[in-house]
């Protein structure tokens, strides 16, 4: 018997994707042409993209833990110009949606980008506000509500295309600031970037990267921020998007569960360069398996038992 075709397609943030399946932005390039088809994806997240030219941070950049992968590239840019010549041309010969991924410093740089960035061949915009904020003493705009709303609305106000905010997990109010993005006209959010995080050479007795720290990724970090996604879909009626440590598509069928409408895939690309494809078709056989006939019907399928019990005090066992 023929097993029934199931519908992968979801909405997310203003957009309606083929499937929930895409890159996270700085893990996806040009050349993954070479072994899969582009137009298999959700969306395609482009390499985040800063106005000015950028070298990025001095080596060594990458360092593996168990599990997990630290990485402190810092961003590396040929510029906004070369990218509207030559990026965005490139992937006009695809059909799937092209999200652009954005970087800067101040919100009106931010607001600056993200309006001369609205432009045919780019379906939304990717604020990725877990970068610094040097009007806040170099903190990122994501670490707090007040910061994030002030960005989000001036980026709302510089472009009619859907507007995704990409957080930070590096803060303890991840609601509230997913709430601030909500708010102040954000289309859906992004939870998250990496872990800050550092590993120490003991041969040497330094620091493994040159950057010192950098930001922790892969399936070590999956709980973390699978329980912020969780969260944040309790305190917004907007999409979120899942990214931090997919590798497979149970991964992504938990990020659906825990109120994800799609996911992205970062580390696991690294590893298996075609990584995105096998998830997407695992994922169709997820839901065959289990008679779902839609992945949506997935999104914040977690089932949570409600007890009468109250919470219980701590007791010495002795």
């Amino acid at each position: 018997m023929t097993e029934k075709t199931v519908d992968l397609s979801v909405n997310a943030g203003g957009l309606r994707l083929r499937n929930p399946i895409m890159p996270a932005s700085g893990t996806f390039a040009e050349g993954l042409d070479k072994v899969m088809d582009f137009d298999r994806l959700g969306a395609i997240v482009t390499k985040t993209i800063t106005r000015e030219l950028r070298a990025g941070n001095p080596l060594p950049r990458v360092v593996e833990r168990p599990g997990s992968l630290i990485n402190a590239i810092g961003i590396p840019s040929k510029g906004v110009d070369y990218f509207i010549q030559y990026t965005i041309k490139f992937y006009a010969q695809y059909n799937t949606p092209l999200v652009v991924s954005i970087s800067a410093p101040t919100a009106e740089g931010f607001a600056s980008l993200a309006s001369e960035l609205s432009i045919p061949g780019v379906a939304a915009i990717e604020a990725n506000i877990s970068c610094p904020n040097i009007e806040a003493d170099g903190k990122a705009f994501a670490m707090r509500p007040d910061s994030t709303e002030i960005v989000t609305r001036r980026l709302r106000e510089a472009t009619n295309l859907p507007l995704w905010v990409k957080l930070t997990p590096n803060t303890g109010e991840i609601a509230d600031v997913a709430r601030a993005a909500e708010s102040a006209g954000a289309d859906a959010v992004v939870v998250a970037n990496t872990i800050l995080s550092m590993a120490i050479d003991l041969k040497t007795f330094k620091p493994c990267l040159g950057n010192i720290m950098g930001g922790l990724s892969g399936p070590a970090i999956k709980p973390i921020v699978l329980r912020q996604v969780f969260q944040c879909s309790k305190a917004v009626k907007i999409p979120i998007i899942g990214c931090g440590g997919v590798i497979s598509a149970d991964d992504a069928a938990e990020y659906l569960l825990a109120g994800a409408s799609a996911v992205q895939v970062g580390t696991a690309t690294f590893i298996q360069p075609a990584a995105m494809t096998t998830i997407i078709e695992d994922l169709a056989t997820f839901c065959q398996h289990r008679d779902i006939p839609q992945v949506s019907d997935l999104i914040g399928g977690a089932l949570i038992e409600e007890t009468d019990e109250p919470e219980l005090a701590w007791v010495d066992p002795t």
